[in-house]
């Protein structure tokens, strides 16, 4: 029974790794595609219904306009592409945003980036998996009536897969992502081809109406919705920066290679976006959401239209409808890469919070790697941030959506800022020519890409702050305080550390206490031992709860002439804790340059159930010893026989297991000072 916990972890997560085999989990591009490139490719699959939504609080007018947000959005991520190239090339510590902000802007900026970043992952998470849920529920009728339910199981799978290592999930994730850009490059190149036949296409929406909340706007109202729609179409947007954040998982060379994913990244995502959001347009798929002040009526029967399949759904039901087979392949398939998006999040949000940990910007838990050197810890809590927000919002897509692109956005711009920065500052030193030609080409890259995130990151402000994006403008500010706040708990702490003179100095004396509640054989240890250790004095010392027990305690001390003399201290309400504390402030008073050492018999246990049964008070006291100057507390295990059955038993591995960072964060490892309390007695 003892070995079944480690036999669950290993059968979940499989065998321990060890720190050698870390380059074994480093990925190929063409799993590393896969791995980080789901979620932007996943956008596919709500952004042009986004666009839709939006447009039609004005009226299936405002549809006209959906190639040129369409065009706007292509021309923004291929902007973030090409700038973020010039990134993971420059920076390939897995820092990404935060790296590049820190290094140029300073300190605050990246915390900026950092709390923008982890939002946007946790939001990545929630909103990829309640949109797959939504889209199996076409599949699966139970479904919709448990969506809470069935997106917090698709968290834990996600969350065990990605426990055990970049490299078997990138292999778990690799040909699902490939099956949907199969799906969907089929679909394009066989609609269009279709389409040139002369074959006319016709959505199963196509002959509804379009009827909004703001009809007939025109002016400065028009263009106003233009922008929101152009904000809703840029969640296709989402998931670019997390190869910046997954460099240190690239094979080397890295940044070449990371460089290189990016654009395959850029140029599938564009295309299948582009082709997606032409097909809706030219089969004239609508879909509207009356939460967002949009909805389709049947003109034969004035009836509004309450259920529609989602965009991808229908192009994919109108260019397949001579062959469902493939109709089917391509929403399923859909659903699925939903799910896969989360895993970019998976990627990304551990080996941030991994950076900060490093700098201290965040507990030094998540610096370390867990049995399958992945960043376990990290996962766990991006698993468990994630649930918070399904459960919150009922895994409500249209609710969720609203919180979306507003990080990604800020990190985003304050990048591009660090990057023109950084190239500035090395085009004042560099004298080779060639070098200096790079480098311009480079800065004009991420200039327009800071000018044009910029813009975008305004309109996103200011359309959806209203809309949801307001809690996202308060989450930020609450984890950029709780990271300043780590960050000086951890320096405040490094300098109380740094050694002095007089840390080296020998006290004048050691005074011994014993406590004892009885004589027996835990009794009798702790007085050997601490005989043992030679102290200037040696006493022990017991509380008299009872006056009869305190009689007889001192009765059977004579009567076994024990060499240690023994001191009964006076409790006229039956406290034990409070005496123990003023007899050992008396001694240090006494002596203010001796130290005090305490010596507590403590039981060593087998069961859960024994440390509920013995020694509450021993713990209590040993946790008050522990803040007073000048008391050291020395713990004297006595195992009793329900702790043989944990003798020989190997070191509990997997998530919260205690390791050693592979490095040192700068200026040492201040934040490993936690000890814990373990001490028990009668």
């Amino acid at each position: 029974m003892s070995k079944a916990p480690d036999l669950v972890k290993r059968l979940m997560l499989g065998r321990a790794l060890r720190s050698t085999e870390a380059h074994e989990q480093l990925l190929p591009k063409r799993i590393a595609l896969p791995v980080f490139a789901s979620d932007a490719l996943s956008s596919v699959a709500y952004a042009p219904q986004e666009i839709l939504v939006t447009l039609g609080i004005a009226g299936l007018a405002a549809y006209h306009f959906t190639p040129w947000v369409g065009l706007a959005v292509v021309v923004v991520l291929l902007t973030v592409v090409a700038s973020y190239r010039q990134n993971v090339r420059a920076y390939t510590s897995g820092g990404g945003d935060f790296e590049v902000a820190t290094e140029n802007l300073g300190g605050n900026w990246g915390v900026v980036v950092a709390s923008a970043l982890l939002v946007d992952y946790t939001l990545t998470v929630a909103v990829s998996v309640s949109s797959a849920v939504d889209n199996l529920g076409a599949f699966v009728e139970p479904l919709k009536e448990h969506q809470v339910l069935g997106a917090i199981v698709i968290v834990v799978i996600l969350t065990v897969l990605n426990l055990r290592g970049l490299k078997e999930s990138g292999i778990a994730f690799a040909i699902p992502t490939y099956l949907f850009m199969f799906g969907i490059f089929s679909m394009m190149v066989w609609g269009f081809i279709r389409l040139l036949l002369g074959d006319d296409l016709r959505a199963e929406t196509a002959g509804l109406e379009v009827r909004g909340e703001e009809m007939g706007l025109a002016g400065f109202a028009l263009v106003f919705l233009l922008m929101r729609a152009f904000a809703s179409g840029c969640a296709a947007l989402t998931g670019v920066e997390a190869i910046s954040n997954g460099v240190p998982a690239f094979r080397k060379p890295k940044g070449p290679n990371a460089a290189a994913t990016l654009l395959m990244l850029g140029v599938i995502a564009v295309t299948m976006f582009s082709g997606v959001t032409a097909l809706a347009y030219i089969t004239d798929a609508k879909f509207a959401d009356p939460g967002h002040g949009s909805h389709l009526y049947d003109p034969a029967t004035g009836q509004e239209v309450l259920h529609q399949d989602p965009v991808v759904a229908q192009v994919a039901q109108t260019v397949f409808d001579n062959f469902p087979p493939m109709f089917f392949y391509v929403t399923l398939m859909t659903a699925l890469i939903l799910v896969l998006a989360a895993n970019t999040a998976y990627n990304g949000f551990p080996v941030l919070a991994s950076v900060l940990a490093q700098n201290r910007y965040l507990p030094r838990q998540l610096h370390t790697r867990g049995d399958r050197l992945a960043f376990s810890n990290g996962i766990i809590i991006l698993a468990t941030a994630a649930g918070l927000l399904i459960y919150a919002y009922d895994a409500e897509v249209s609710k969720l959506i609203q919180l979306y692109i507003l990080g990604v956005f800020v990190s985003f711009t304050v990048s591009q800022t660090g990057m023109v920065r950084h190239w500035n500052r090395l085009l004042r030193t560099e004298t080779d020519t060639v070098r200096r030609r790079e480098m311009v080409r480079a800065r004009a890259i991420n200039t327009f890409g800071l000018l044009l995130t910029g813009t975008v990151l305004v309109v996103v402000l200011v359309t959806k702050f209203t809309h949801g994006a307001y809690i996202v403008c308060i989450a930020m500010p609450v984890l950029y305080a709780l990271m300043k706040s780590i960050r000086r708990h951890y320096d405040r702490v490094a300098v109380e550390l740094v050694p002095t003179g007089e840390d080296v100095t020998l006290p004048a004396r050691n005074h011994a206490i014993v406590l004892v509640s009885q004589i027996h054989k835990p009794t009798l240890r702790a007085l050997a031992y601490a005989r043992a250790t030679r102290p200037s004095t040696l006493e022990a010392i017991t509380v008299a709860v009872d006056s009869t027990e305190s009689g007889r305690l001192q009765d059977e001390w004579e009567d076994l002439d024990l060499p240690v003399p023994l001191k009964i201290l006076d409790s006229p309400y039956r406290e034990i804790t409070r005496p123990v504390l003023e007899y050992v402030k008396s001694v240090r008073r006494r002596s203010p340059r001796d130290v005090v050492t305490v010596f507590i018999p403590e039981y060593v246990v087998g069961h859960w159930w024994e440390h509920l049964l013995h020694n509450q008070s021993a713990l209590r006291l040993k946790g008050r010893l522990l803040f007073q100057p000048g008391v050291m507390v020395t713990s004297v295990p006595w195992q009793l026989r329900s702790s043989d059955r944990l003798k020989g038993r190997p070191e509990p591995r997997g998530p919260g297991a205690v390791r050693r960072p592979p490095r040192r964060p700068p200026g040492g490892d201040q934040g490993s000072a936690d000890g814990g309390i373990v001490a028990k007695r009668d």
